[in-house]
């Protein structure tokens, strides 16, 4: 009898924890939905201050604003963490043309790289194309030698997730002008890291390798590369280039951080999105709208009178466009303050329909997750828990932390390599619902984490 009456009072306890559980996050997507300001914060963020690459005055802007905004809703604490940030300008002058026999000279639609050192004045030179960098590394010198590299990998369309996709081409963009460089090329092209044929080239990090000749890196849109890829069928292609980017000192950048401290105020739930953007488009699905999800989720827990057993903390990296040094500043930070990091989650996926959560830590935190889980899928569409990938920003603190659970925003992926890292990255391609949606999503599962995160799941 004793077991009996025991057993009845956690399933009692557990049906009252489900309830007020459910009624809470009820509350959250009401508040989002409803009363959400994260569109009109985005809406702010693009159109007074636009794209933010690290480094540059609107960058600075951004960290002001930001600061100001999170001291206009009164949380516990809010704070700039300073860090030291790369800066590197697209400059004034910027074309690319491609001229072959018996055909007019054609103007492509390009970008620079992020990274990429200029041309130093007009570069000329024949486009050698390679399907993979995996092919121009087999390739021989004297095939390369004094020529333009051409990269012409583009996504795999069988794909259903495009970000399985883009990862499958980011070493063309990311190691492309060092591998190129080895061969003896004078610079290197490459086709647009993007899921559409359009006209708008993509731009995005690169890097390049020491002791190894720097060489010009650009990205042509998937039209431009599609035609340039029926000329060369035809004959022999020619390349003029013409960049004056440049490398500039670093310069002091900030973290944006807000917080509603917990009961266990030395144990921090960290979520948040990246504040900087490439230096086209205006940043707003990359990733204004994942800073924005952050701060609303922080905010909608305040507005409801939601007191947290752990801390949690907003923050707004900069600098992870080039760099990370926002998200590796952080981890020093915590780890120098002697900080309990037990969880955190990053939004850096767009602002579209949220989905689930990718899960990053070891099988029992995966499960643990699955199962904190249904009540979001139960009554709101959130069905994809999963092993995954948390974040670039949130990546560093494992140095520090490596027992700690990290999430990741899933969302539907279709549209958004459409617009990543291109001038088409403007705040009318963010939908108000599917935002306000992102926003719920991540403070339902924040107040799960924090309502049910122990000790034991932090066990590899």
């Amino acid at each position: 009898m004793k077991k009996i009456i025991t057993l009845l009072f956690l399933l009692q306890t557990f049906c009252i924890h489900a309830q007020k559980d459910s009624s809470f996050i009820r509350a959250i997507y009401d508040e989002a939905l409803e009363r959400g300001e994260a569109y009109d914060n985005l809406r702010y963020l693009c159109k007074n201050i636009g794209a933010r690459l690290s480094g540059s005055p609107e960058a600075e802007m951004a960290v002001m604003w930001s600061k100001q905004l999170m001291e206009s809703y009164g949380f516990d604490r809010v704070f700039l963490q300073e860090i030291q940030v790369p800066h590197w300008e697209r400059g004034t002058k910027e074309s690319g043309w491609i001229v072959s026999e018996g055909k007019a000279l054609y103007k492509l639609n390009i970008l620079a790289l992020g990274g990429s050192d200029g041309t130093n004045g007009l570069l000329e030179g024949e486009i050698v194309p390679f399907a993979t960098l995996e092919d121009l590394q087999k390739a021989t010198k004297e095939q390369v030698q004094g020529k333009v590299v051409y990269l012409a990998q583009a996504f795999d369309q069988k794909l259903i997730s495009t970000f399985m996709a883009y990862g499958a081409c980011g070493a063309i963009r990311w190691n492309g002008a060092t591998e190129a460089a080895k061969k003896g090329a004078v610079a290197v092209i490459i086709r647009s890291l993007g899921s559409e044929i359009d006209d708008h080239p993509h731009t995005g990090s690169m890097q390049y390798e020491d002791g190894v000749e720097r060489i010009p890196a650009a990205a042509i849109s998937t039209r431009d590369s599609e035609m340039l890829n029926s000329w060369l069928k035809e004959g022999k292609v020619n390349l003029r280039l013409d960049m004056n980017c440049q490398w500039l000192k670093p310069v002091t950048s900030y973290n944006v951080v807000a917080e509603l401290t917990g009961k266990n105020a030395n144990a921090i739930i960290t979520f948040g999105g990246h504040l900087d953007s490439w230096d086209v488009g205006e940043g707003a699905h990359d990733d204004g709208a994942g800073v924005m999800h952050s701060l609303e989720a922080l905010r909608i827990l305040k507005t409801l009178g939601y007191q947290p057993q752990y801390t949690l903390r907003c923050v707004f990296f900069m600098n992870e466009e080039n760099g990370n040094f926002g998200g590796k500043g952080y981890a020093d930070y915590a780890f120098a303050n002697g900080e309990n990091h037990i969880a955190a989650i990053e939004s850096d996926r767009g602002g579209f329909l949220p989905l689930g959560f990718d899960i990053s830590g070891s099988e029992a935190q995966v499960n643990f997750v699955q199962q904190l889980a249904k009540p979001l899928q139960k009554g709101y569409q959130l069905y994809d828990f999963k092993q995954g990938y948390g974040g670039v920003d949130i990546g560093p603190l494992r140095t520090y932390y490596p027992d700690m659970l990290q999430l990741g925003l899933g969302v539907n992926s279709q549209e958004y390599f459409k617009y990543h890292h291109t001038a088409a990255d403007v705040f009318e391609t963010v939908d108000r619902r599917e935002l306000a949606l992102g926003s719920a999503a991540l403070a339902a599962m924040v107040y799960l984490l924090d309502q049910n995160l122990k000790a034991d799941v932090l066990k590899k």
